[in-house]
């Protein structure tokens, strides 16, 4: 007999044990400790335990096993400083794979939609991608969140199926750090004669919903500052992406939050930003550093191509 109820305190044991069956494509770390659930899951202050529904098989015996689950929440407003109950999110559905074709994925979305629809949802996505990703960042996707990655045909397969087709997308982006490399741009001399990159070890968070998202994390933070003026020209974040590095088998970084100011854009500051983290992580040992750019930002997927980037992978946001 199958179960569906809410999330208890005494699941992440049983949560782990379907994310590491189910869950085995290049963007989703190895839950080695369920305590990573609650470091990027359970830790958000608007997790409810409605929002995770569990599927559960009994047995005859009364033996109890997690076979399951879905998990849901809400976007943030455009301000990015309270939750947005119109715009529903459907983060993930796992189902074990020995229980798959069985009609229980389905009904798990079936009620993760249910639960959206009942607090007030009136358009649902399926996919975690920036900067509508209230769950998944740090365990799934890599740097940030891409949406439902390329990478997991059997996730395309089921929202094929299930009614939803693809949407908004992310390049994910990867560059090696084993060799040495030179960026070459004639803007960048002079560039770095007006702009300094200066590194601060505890990155400013810009909003509430940041915050939430990136409490955890222990970020560096750099800026391109004018010397002239002492003004942020640009800004971007860097941090250590331990969970993925297991998956990758090379120590690995990722960069973030890439901000330039519109006035400043498309004239190479940038380029000379995130050249500039480059070279930081390759002289602190890492391997592999990933950036994720919008598909539809033809100067960000530049900038990553002429920096030595190589498209891995892909990721969509899926709508009904």
């Amino acid at each position: 007999m199958i179960v569906y109820r809410a999330y208890r305190n005494t699941d992440p044991p049983g949560l782990a044990d379907v994310w590491n069956e189910a869950a085995i494509g290049r963007g989703a770390i190895p839950i080695r400790n369920p305590s990573l659930f609650e470091r990027w899951m359970f830790s958000k202050p608007y997790f409810e335990a409605p929002a995770l529904v569990v599927a559960e098989e009994v047995a005859d015996n009364g033996d109890k096993k997690i076979i399951g689950f879905a998990l849901s929440a809400f976007a943030p407003t455009e301000e990015q400083n309270r939750l947005d109950y119109a715009h529903g999110i459907v983060c993930c559905v796992l189902v074990r794979p020995t229980h798959q074709h069985k009609g229980i994925g389905s009904e798990l979305l079936r009620r993760a939609e249910a639960y959206l629809t009942e607090r007030g949802a009136t358009a649902i996505a399926f996919g975690s991608q920036w900067p509508k990703n209230p769950h998944l960042f740090g365990l799934y996707g890599g740097s940030n969140s891409p949406g439902v990655l390329d990478s997991d045909p059997a996730a395309k397969a089921f929202l094929a199926k299930s009614g939803y087709q693809p949407a908004e997308s992310v390049i994910v982006f990867q560059r090696s750090l084993d060799q040495p490399f030179a960026v070459v741009d004639t803007r960048l001399p002079m560039l770095r004669r007006r702009y300094d990159v200066q590194l601060l070890k505890a990155a400013a968070i810009g909003s509430w919903w940041q915050e939430c998202l990136w409490n955890t994390l222990e970020p560096a933070e750099f800026r391109v500052i004018d010397k002239l003026t002492g003004m942020p020209a640009a800004r971007a974040i860097a941090w250590e992406l331990e969970g993925f590095g297991w998956r990758w088998n090379a120590p690995s970084a990722g960069i973030i939050d890439v901000q330039v100011r519109p006035d400043l854009r498309r004239q190479g500051v940038g380029k000379m930003l995130v050249s500039h983290i480059l070279k930081f992580l390759q002289d602190q040992f890492f391997g592999i550093v990933e950036l994720q750019v919008r598909a539809d930002d033809p100067a960000a997927v530049g900038m990553c191509k002429s920096l030595g980037f190589e498209q891995v992978d892909a990721g969509y946001v899926y709508r009904k």
